[in-house]
């Protein structure tokens, strides 16, 4: 068998373990003589794994009990909207930093629900190149949130401080970063997250909501049901039949956080070297490769840069495919190379990768 060296921006490489860990309980799961994926959500088995995920998850943030964490459906995408939706009533308002494009999805749904205060770091041509410095966050007091995007995939631009946003509730789209490093959790009120990037398979969204906010969401009696964050919490996320497979997939990755790994620290470690790797040869390439955002603001999870031409940018991924090394094209919207070096992502992919990246440098100089 040959593994692919997966760069994909979502869904994105899962680690070996916790895919050996699937292949070898696919059959029979935790001594129940079926898969996962055919157990009864309401059984005792189900209920156990999907509590332990939680607690995991708790473990790796730091969060105490007074966090509800969801498992819910419809993608970081579906959140878009369910935020506002939940906390922009009775004429409330909110505070929006824009950082690239999925900030700017949240923007457009939320407008829906309420009024809103926008600051942006958008380039006049559309494009986004760095993270805004803390003197140009003015948040409202009457805000009832502030929502954020603490790394932009498409883009290739992360916060790397946490913004000071006074008393107002902090929300943070974490889906392209999510535990490829400590966080204070105390910083924030709820944070959420697509599972596809770093926590294992598409089909599941982490919503993590912290006692206090929980509070001033709108009553369940006023909302559709399943848009409702009172609706899942109050039932422990199993109202309705929940994506299992993901869950099981994300606990796995979950463990393999905490015992593989050894916690948040050790990946963050392993992150910044692969992330040091790659923008070194960038750098160093004398012009050859160019990275568009600024040097404080670059992404330690989706380093992107350009070449001379398109053209060179499209024979850059056709090599890149013939040397088992995938996912490597840019976003459609903007072009160039992305390479997506999320936690499950080996030091030694991003090295064989530069290696290529050298050889396609001298071949056509």
């Amino acid at each position: 068998m040959k593994r692919a060296i997966n760069f994909n921006a979502g869904p994105a490489a899962i680690p070996l373990e916790v895919l050996k860990k699937a292949q070898e309980e696919m059959l029979d799961w935790n001594g129940t003589g079926m898969s996962v994926m055919e157990v009864s959500h309401r059984s005792k088995e189900y209920e156990a794994m999907h509590n332990e995920a939680q607690d995991n998850f708790r473990k790796l943030a730091g969060m105490g009990p007074e966090w509800k964490i969801l498992f819910l459906t419809g993608g970081a995408s579906s959140q878009f909207f369910m935020i506002p939706m939940n906390y922009l009533y009775g004429g409330r308002k909110a505070t929006y930093i824009v950082t690239g494009h999925w900030g700017k999805a949240a923007v457009k749904e939320a407008k829906r629900f309420g009024a809103l205060d926008i600051i942006t770091t958008e380039n006049a041509d559309g494009t986004f190149t760095r993270i805004p410095r803390q003197e140009e966050i003015k948040v409202d007091p009457a805000s009832t949130y502030v929502h954020m995007t603490s790394n932009n995939t498409i883009f290739g631009s992360q916060w790397h401080y946490w913004p000071e946003v006074g008393k107002v509730p902090l929300v943070c789209d974490m889906s392209s970063d999510i535990f490829s490093r400590p966080f204070p959790a105390d910083k924030f009120s709820m944070i959420y997250a697509g599972a596809q990037k770093n926590l294992g398979p598409s089909g599941v969204t982490l919503v993590a909501i912290r006692e206090d906010f929980y509070n001033l969401a709108q009553s369940a009696d006023a909302l559709p049901t399943m848009l409702s964050y009172r609706t899942h919490a109050e039932n422990n996320s199993l109202y309705n039949t929940p994506p299992c497979f993901s869950i099981y997939i994300l606990n796995l990755t979950l463990k393999w956080l905490l015992e593989t790994v050894g916690g948040l620290e050790n990946m963050a470690r392993i992150n910044e070297e692969k992330a040091r790797i790659l923008y070194q040869a960038i750098d160093n390439s004398d012009g050859f490769y160019r990275g568009p955002v600024e040097k404080d603001s670059r992404s330690q999870m989706n380093v992107v840069f350009r070449l001379k031409t398109p053209e060179m940018e499209e024979l850059f991924v056709k090599e890149a495919k013939a040397n088992n090394i995938i996912g490597v094209k840019g976003h459609r919207s903007t072009g160039g190379i992305r390479f997506s070096i999320y936690n499950a992502n080996l030091v030694e992919n991003v090295r064989t990768a530069v290696d290529f990246m050298e050889d396609f440098r001298r071949k056509h100089s």
